[in-house]
């Protein structure tokens, strides 16, 4: 189970991304030849170099413009996660462009690339473009997903998370509190990503200086955690680490 990142700082919150390089589905991600197998695995097991080697290879080689998009959107995500992020930026931007030229303005498909480009302008720091493509993201979910869909729950965190770095708390928690309805619709009750919407809500309430709301959601996330998560996983530190910074305030 992939569990949404925890992120430290004085009052931890939980903070995830969609990292799916590709639209669900996408044909080309379980490697229909051996090749494509072969630069998947050296992904996964974060040789990112060796993988952009690999798919600039590919690239050069097919005349496929859906091959091209996937391997745009992989090279993406390896320089997004060799923190080369410009470039990834550039890889995501091909990507898009392709998708742009092939399918309609409204499809869900392009959601993906327009949160990753969000994802990578959020950990540069640049918030307003950041929630730009965020916006355009969960513009075209709404309209093409189920309203209790799982990606959009991850598109108003992401919204959440930029307004929460931005300062804009009440914003911040009005889409957080999105996320958690529909996890609350959709998770079993000892979901660990369940635990971390508390926690996001949990340090907006810490900023705005709400420290009984913040131990209230806080509590929460750590039982839940508990529950789901072997006792030495570092997400249950953290909770336990805003616990007594938030007791201290009160």
């Amino acid at each position: 189970m992939q569990l949404r990142a925890m992120v430290n700082d004085k009052s931890p919150k939980g903070e995830w991304m969609n990292f799916r390089s590709c639209p669900p589905g996408c044909p080309l991600c379980g490697g229909n030849t051996g090749w494509q197998r072969l630069v998947k695995l050296l992904l996964t097991i974060g040789q990112f170099n060796k993988a952009e080697e690999l798919y600039n290879v590919l690239l050069e080689q097919t005349s496929d413009e859906d091959e091209k998009r996937h391997y745009y959107a992989c090279l993406g995500y390896a320089k997004d996660n060799q923190g080369d992020y410009k470039k990834a930026i550039r890889y995501y931007e091909k990507a898009l462009k392709i998708q742009q030229e092939t399918l309609p303005s409204i499809h869900s498909d392009l959601a993906t690339p327009y949160n990753n480009i969000g994802n990578v302008y959020n950990k540069m720091g640049e918030y307003s473009k950041a929630l730009s493509f965020y916006e355009k993201a969960l513009e075209i979910e709404q309209k093409t997903l189920p309203s209790n869909h799982p990606d959009l729950a991850i598109s108003y965190n992401n919204i959440g998370t930029v307004y929460e770095k931005m300062g804009e708390y009440s914003k911040a928690l009005s889409f957080y509190e999105k996320a958690l309805e529909i996890d609350q619709k959709t998770l079993p009750s000892n979901h660990p990503d369940l635990a971390t919407s508390y926690n996001n809500i949990a340090g907006v309430y810490y900023h705005m200086k709400d420290y009984s709301k913040a131990l209230s959601y806080y509590e929460r996330a750590l039982d839940i955690f508990q529950r789901a998560l072997p006792p030495t996983h570092p997400n249950i530190k953290s909770v336990k680490e805003s616990i007594e910074i938030v007791k201290k305030k009160l």
